[in-house]
């Protein structure tokens, strides 16, 4: 091999990274290497690095101080010249040649004299602070030494490059800092949140997606008490997994399910089992994510969540709290037509309009489906409204054992007992009662939740924090003694009253200085006589502290609430009087109205219908509280004594209660209770209607 090929084969190597390969035809295989126009940027900074570095450099001059520059240099006439620098603080020395041969000089330089004769200098310099005063001074200190040389001064100032260049640069870099950060603000892109996290995105989606790959750890089995409504859902989820088992029979897809029911009661819960279930992609938001500020943000993001679920069909689209677009339209006195009619228009066009979808279910929920548009509850839209009730006695006791899974608690356990004593309580309140218990445990160091912490947890949810240091008054302790007593032996005598739980003089709460607590059946029709029973036994209080003490108090203030709301409902809801008739007053949609669907004279009648009915009930209290004159006494005294007196304890004292109690099985049996073919509507008040609110004595603050 000749010298010429060995040459080219190094040249070949050194580019060797730079070519591509080459297949077994011999053609390159590969992309080429693309170039990058950040090679471009790094040299030129290299460059004007480089450009900086040498032309800041001087000769190597020499430092020394002015007094040597004066006793060495200008007083033996040595300086050719001066040369202040003015943007550095320094002034250089130039030496004559011929005189850099002295003694001096080669003791100054050292090895460096050589160079220094060679070249033109500066051979030396100093610093000085005001560089611009320098000719003053000089021209002093000749006129003071007649004999020296006057120097040529010759000021100038040192190229710079980075200085001015960081003038420029640094404002310019904060401006486009700030722009960018705005640009991704207003994009959305830092921190910005979902879809509409900023200006340029506000129109978009706010939807959290749930695809097939995502992680939900909740599912079906986590949901309990909601049997029906969770056999409708699944039925949902199925349909989509297998559409062929119901589209075989002609069934069509139902276009929408609206979860309806009190609070708590579980529908957020079932939309993320049903998240969790479904094979599908699932979209989840909130009502509220499409009210904005803007005008019409909230229909362009109502279309972008149907674009979004038109590309994932099939799919589901959850919408929690619907009601706070779904408002019957037209009901806004200030403006007809605001910006939440607006998208309720627009959802009502994408759910069921001129271009309608299929394979988007769409699942709502809320607890006020009285407040929503006929347009939006019609089938096409909404072919299903699921009713989540609170649970009965079944329900509760399943709810009872899926949320004691994580809890520790101990085998004696009666879960069918809890779910008896907490009547009306909704999913949520069974999950606070757990966790409550579980923490009344930890306080007390057991290993173990036992049947008393669940206990004292139903009262801290019920009444709420036990205040056993709060100082009453024993007059005032006495008077709550007797008030609680007359509500207990009223329960225990009057056949259609609740059957007594427990009874307390211990405060707790904000205002509740005692109470006695109940055992609501589960009920749904209730006639004359019971929600006469009912009243009496509420304002069983009130009458004990006129018996026993001839005056009342403000402790009543609870009861009278509730036997007025009960009085009330009776004559204007149910036509429970004969002199108002077989009418009832009540509409849900006028509520909201300040005009009343009677007249006056028929609000008289009314007024007059309720105290009669109240009275009646207060004087037939009375009397029995007289009869049982003796039974008050012992239950209060025992109550002054132990604070607190169970149903076993009011037994030992008073003798069994005369009524056999009633109740349901959990094997849905009905002891002494016929087949209800049409419930009505729930009592207002909430005693009547198996709420867990209970009878309480409450002593505001005087004012």
């Amino acid at each position: 091999m000749n010298q010429e090929d060995q040459t080219n084969e190094k040249k070949s190597s050194l580019f060797q990274g730079f070519k591509r390969k080459l297949d077994k035809d011999g053609k390159p295989t590969g992309k080429a290497p693309k170039f990058s126009f950040y090679w471009i940027y790094i040299a030129a900074v290299i460059m004007l690095i480089g450009y900086q570095v040498l032309k800041g450099v001087t000769p190597d001059a020499k430092n020394i101080t002015e007094l040597e520059f004066k006793q060495k240099m200008l007083v033996n006439n040595d300086v050719s010249k001066l040369e202040p620098v003015k943007n550095k603080g320094v002034i250089r020395v130039y030496i004559i040649k011929d005189s850099l041969s002295k003694p001096a000089y080669k003791e100054l330089l050292g090895d460096k004299l050589v160079f220094s004769q060679k070249s033109k200098g500066p051979h030396f310099q100093f610093n000085y602070s005001k560089v611009d005063d320098y000719q003053e001074n000089l021209d002093k200190y000749f006129a003071a030494n007649p004999t020296v040389q006057p120097v040529p001064v010759d000021p100038i100032s040192d190229p710079e490059f980075f200085g001015p260049l960081v003038n420029f640069l640094f404002p310019l870099l904060m401006f486009g800092l700030l722009f960018v950060l705005m640009m991704r603000k207003m994009g959305g892109g830092a921190g910005g949140g979902g879809g509409g996290g900023g200006i340029f995105n506000i129109g978009k989606s706010k939807a959290q997606l749930f695809d097939k790959g995502t992680k939900v750890n909740i599912n079906f089995n986590d949901v309990a008490g909601l049997e029906e409504a969770k056999q409708e859902v699944m039925e949902i989820v199925d349909f989509l997994k297998n559409p062929k088992k119901y589209t075989a029979l002609g069934g069509k897809i139902p276009k929408g399910a609206l979860l309806v029911g009190p609070p708590g009661t579980g529908k957020t819960l079932l939309a993320k089992a049903m998240a969790g279930e479904a094979q599908v992609p699932f979209f989840s938001m909130s009502g509220s994510d499409f009210v904005e500020l803007f005008v019409g943000v909230g229909a362009s993001r109502v279309r972008d969540l149907f674009k979004q679920a038109r590309e994932k069909a099939p799919c589901i689209i959850f919408i929690d709290e619907i009601d706070a677009i779904g408002r019957a339209r037209g009901k806004n006195m200030m403006m007809s037509n605001d910006e939440r009619e607006n998208t309720l228009n627009q959802l009502l066009v994408e759910m069921d309009g001129f271009g309608g979808d299929s394979g988007i279910i769409i699942l709502a929920a809320t607890n006020r489906p009285d407040v929503l548009d006929s347009a939006l509850l019609r089938p096409g839209r909404f072919d299903r409204q699921i009713s989540i009730d609170k649970p009965d006695v079944k329900g509760r006791e399943e709810i009872f054992h899926v949320h004691l899974k994580p809890i520790k608690h101990s085998e004696k356990l009666a879960i069918h007992k809890l779910a008896e004593q907490t009547p009306g309580f909704a999913g949520a309140d069974i999950a606070n009662v757990c966790n409550e218990a579980a923490l009344i445990a930890a306080r007390k160091g057991k290993s173990q939740v036992e049947m008393d912490d669940f206990q004292d947890a139903i009262d801290r949810v019920i009444g709420g924090l036990e205040k056993k240091n709060k100082i009453i008054l024993p007059e005032e302790k006495k008077i709550i003694a007797y008030h609680e007593a007359g509500h207990a032996v009223c329960g225990w005598y009057l056949e259609h009253a609740y059957p007594l739980l427990k009874v307390t003089i211990v405060p707790r709460g904000v205002a509740a200085l005692g109470y006695a607590q109940y055992t609501p059946k589960e009920q749904y029709l209730y006639n004359i006589e019971q929600l006469t029973d009912q009243m009496c036994m509420t304002l069983g209080g009130r009458a004990s502290e006129d018996i026993f003490f001839g005056k009342i108090s403000t402790g009543a203030q609870n009861d009278l609430q509730q036997v007025t709301k009960i009085s009330y409902a009776m004559i204007t809801v149910y036509g429970m009087s004969e002199k108002v008739g077989n009418v009832s007053f009540y509409d849900p949609q006028q509520e909201a109205t300040f005009t009343k669907p009677y007249s006056e004279e028929t609000g008289k009648i009314i007024d007059q219908e309720v105290r009669d009915l109240v009275d009646k009930a207060y004087q037939r209290t009375k009397a029995l509280l007289i009869e049982r004159k003796e039974e008050v006494e012992k239950i209060a005294l025992a109550l002054l004594e132990r604070e607190v007196l169970h149903q076993q304890d009011v037994e030992d004292l008073i003798g069994k209660r005369p009524y056999e109690e009633k109740k349901i099985f959990a094997s849905n049996e009905v002891e002494a209770i016929g087949v209800v073919t049409d419930s009505p509507k729930e009592l207002p008040a909430s005693e009547i209607n198996g709420n867990t609110e209970i009878g309480t004595s409450e002593e505001p603050k005087p004012e």
